[in-house]
């Protein structure tokens, strides 16, 4: 199927690995011109009519150095920088400093990104911002980053209603454990539960595997495409959405 993305302009944020550099190399494979915003270029950077810009978003002035590199006109809007700190020692670890870091970087990077940038997008646009499962699924491991997401995720239906009217979509994606640094790299969360229990970081990796009907992770690749589909203008209709992909986790509401 043709998205019809061909020609049009994007920008991610998170860009420079996991689900943020697939998205990335999925919209230019449509033949889209992407700017990528990431604190650092990835190591094996994609080809094709790419820009990476620095940027800070978990700051307040970070999403202002965007508005230059997008031009006169944004066509579509990813939202997906994001972090998942685990939180071992449980709620009385997280002082007010890590839950300003947690809501500045999953929260308000993507409010501050938007605003900054809204102005510049015309009728069939469309925002995508990726949330995660733990917006429904709250876990004491991840509390602030839940909490967080799930602010993410109402903020995105009430702008859906706002913006609808202009001609401009906005959609989530929730994403469960899929197959990242974030959570299978060194440091992630496999490591800090292995760190915390006792058990081994594969131990954590296949107990997760289980929880999913499927018995695997998703690959960043499949919420690049997931993301494609929902910033193809041939879906004008869809606004609003939040669409889940996590191997069967959440089996009922």
């Amino acid at each position: 199927m043709d998205l019809d993305l061909h020609g049009r302009t994007a920008l991610v944020t998170g860009a420079s690995r996991g689900i943020g550099l697939a998205i990335v190399r999925r919209l230019l494979e449509e033949g889209m011109r992407v700017v990528a915003v990431a604190r650092h270029a990835p190591d094996d950077p994609p080809s094709g009519d790419v820009r990476f810009v620095p940027a800070d978003l978990s700051t307040a002035d970070g999403p202002l150095v965007l508005v230059d590199a997008v031009g006169e006109r944004l066509d579509v809007l990813v939202n997906n920088v994001g972090s998942a700190p685990p939180r071992p020692g449980g709620f009385a670890s997280i002082d007010d400093d890590a839950w300003q870091q947690t809501l500045d970087l999953n929260l308000l990077a993507a409010v501050r990104v938007t605003r900054a940038l809204v102005g510049r997008m015309p009728s069939r646009a469309a925002i995508v911002n990726v949330v995660s499962e733990n917006a429904m699924l709250a876990d004491p491991l991840v509390m602030d980053y839940s909490a967080a997401k799930a602010a993410l995720l109402s903020w995105t239906k009430s702008l859906s209603k706002e913006l609808g009217p202009a001609g401009i979509r906005v959609n989530s994606i929730s994403p469960g454990p899929v197959a990242t640094d974030l959570w299978l790299g060194h440091g992630g969360v496999a490591d800090t539960v292995s760190a915390a229990t006792g058990a081994t970081a594969d131990d954590v990796r296949r107990g997760a595997e289980q929880s999913m009907v499927t018995g695997r992770f998703t690959q960043p690749g499949e919420v690049a495409d997931l993301a494609a589909v929902l910033a193809s203008p041939r879906f004008a209709n869809l606004t609003g959405a939040d669409v889940v992909i996590d191997g069967g986790l959440r089996q009922t509401m």
